[in-house]
């Protein structure tokens, strides 16, 4: 699926494209894109879990959140299993600042810290799916058959973040959180960045068209 072909309102949803020149680092890079997208789905699954930890008394929320969490360490066992096959070493990467950048936006009064959460997981889970359609064109057979198996579900999970968030949240303040954390979103993938992570900005130096 290209990312011309993505949801409608998946696109609606992101302020902007991935620049082109983060998917030219990601391509020059592709030992710390998937070591990267690795800590991602282990970051995902925990993040679910979490929620659930502290929010567990909503059964919806729980069953939904364990479903993602199980799909997340499936994921995460799959990159490791293409990692083994390319020979690449696992080795620490220091963190992004995209989820730390946009958690910050998260208020800290319930039910306000949830419904942004859930929105920060929106974005987190959009972007995924739009970078990962960003690179399937340019990608060898078994890496574009991998992300672009992926799609679905990042959209999937990117929708079920956003509609929980509708749930617990007044929808003209969810409107106006969503508003809010988009233009952070933007900033973080738009400004320059000194180090190439799978949600990393603008490569230092590269532009963002």
């Amino acid at each position: 699926m290209p990312a011309s072909d993505l949801p409608a309102d998946l696109i609606a949803f992101l302020p902007c494209p991935t620049p082109a020149a983060w998917v030219q680092a990601a391509l020059a890079q592709q030992d710390v894109l998937l070591l990267d997208h690795r800590n991602c789905e282990l970051k995902a699954a925990a993040t679910a879990m979490s929620l659930i930890a502290r929010y567990g008394q909503d059964a919806e929320l729980s069953a939904a959140l364990s479903k993602l969490a199980r799909e997340e360490l499936v994921h995460h066992e799959q990159v490791l299993r293409i990692l083994k096959r390319r020979g690449i070493a696992l080795r620490p990467l220091t963190a992004s600042r995209y989820a730390s950048g946009l958690r910050a936006a998260v208020r800290t009064h319930e039910p306000a810290k949830l419904v942004d959460t859930l929105i920060v997981g929106a974005f987190i889970e959009a972007r995924s799916c739009e970078r990962f359609a960003a690179l399937v064109p340019h990608l060898d057979e078994e890496l574009a058959s991998f992300y672009g198996g992926l799609l679905q579900s990042e959209s999937r999970h990117y929708q079920g973040y956003l509609r929980f968030a509708q749930r617990f949240g007044e929808a003209r303040d969810v409107e106006r959180s969503v508003v809010r954390i988009r233009e952070r979103e933007r900033e973080l993938i738009e400004s320059p960045d000194s180090e190439f992570r799978f949600h990393s900005g603008c490569p230092a130096g590269g532009a963002a068209a």
